[in-house]
């Protein structure tokens, strides 16, 4: 048996793409074209700025108030009259925005508003009332 030898006929076969990227260019053009491009409408956002974590307040301040309406600021007495001058005095040392008041149950309640009161104009943001029983 004879075999064939192959010819250099089959190797030049070749398929064109010149048409093929014509009319993948046409298309392309085409849809670049009738694309519209649309504004989406839509709320502006306004997000708070990310401040330094070392500006962040210490622990609380705490005041307690017994059945007797003794208030007691650090471990010591306090007259009611000298509440705004302790907890401002307390600010220089200690920067914060909230005090816990911890009243006895049966503390009298104008004696709880007073210091609420005192504390708010000494320059205290957030006060919190506390029920001791």
């Amino acid at each position: 048996m004879k075999r064939k030898k192959h010819t250099s006929g089959d190797d030049d076969a070749q398929v064109d793409m010149t048409p093929m990227l014509d009319i993948v260019f046409i298309m392309l053009i085409f849809f670049i074209v009738t694309t519209s491009f649309v504004k989406e409408k839509g709320l502006d956002v306004n997000r708070p700025e990310n401040k330094n974590q070392s500006n962040n307040p210490s622990k609380s301040l705490s005041i307690r108030i017994d059945e007797m309406g003794t208030i007691v600021m650090n471990g010591r007495e306090v007259d009611i009259r000298r509440v705004v001058a302790n907890i401002q005095t307390y600010l220089a040392e200690n920067p914060t925005d909230s005090a816990a008041i911890q009243a006895h149950e049966n503390t009298e309640h104008g004696t709880v508003v007073e210091v609420m009161n005192q504390a708010k104009e000494a320059g205290i943001e957030k006060v919190s009332v506390l029920v001791k029983s």
